[in-house]
């Protein structure tokens, strides 16, 4: 859990980099991002220009935040990067691309996506188990997006293939509220109440 006086200041999101996605998801990719702007959050991504990474890099620049992506360049056939953002890093491999945006960020938010997103989430999930980093790793279960996925993360628990501990390297939230709680943005949900 993340404690009250840790200062998030740079959020690596992970997330799905297909268009044809449920709009829901897209748009709530791109209000994440106008409000991690908007609370002086620098957002770190895997630079492309599609689908919730695109929406979720949109919204942070629409509203005048700080943008980094790391972009393989043999992606270039299957993706396209974004043109727009604040700094863009090239890099050879997935695991170059992994490392710089672990180390430009101070926690990892988890949006719904696909193959690619699951490698990064147990990846940093995997790093914390073995002692690597304490950074905290939210998942977000957007309209219940992951809920196959925590059931199958109990699962391997229950069958004593993960320890009970491993629960503590990551935290799931099911709403908004819960994960601006997390990344300390209330002042953006109060707003939105009021």
């Amino acid at each position: 859990m993340i404690q009250e006086n840790s200062r998030i200041q740079s959020v690596c999101v992970f997330c799905g980099a297909q268009n044809a996605v449920p709009k829901i998801h897209l748009d709530m990719a791109h209000e994440l991002g106008v409000d991690l702007a908007k609370n002086n959050k620098q957002l770190v991504y895997g630079g492309g220009d599609c689908g919730l990474m695109g929406a979720v890099a949109n919204g942070a620049l629409e509203g005048g935040g700080k943008v980094i992506g790391v972009f393989p360049r043999s992606l270039g056939r299957i993706e396209v990067e974004h043109k727009g953002l604040s700094e863009m890093h090239f890099v050879d491999t997935m695991h170059e691309r992994k490392q710089i945006m672990y180390d430009n960020a101070d926690t990892f938010v988890v949006l719904p996506g696909g193959f690619g997103t699951l490698d990064e989430m147990f990846e940093v999930i995997t790093w914390r188990q073995i002692g690597i980093h304490e950074k905290f790793v939210i998942i977000y279960n957007h309209e219940g997006y992951w809920d196959h996925l925590i059931g199958l993360m109990e699962h391997m628990i229950d069958q004593k293939f993960a320890k009970p501990v491993t629960r503590d390297f990551y935290t799931v939230v099911n709403t908004k509220d819960e994960l601006y709680a997390l990344l300390q943005m209330r002042e953006t949900t109060v707003l939105e109440s009021a």
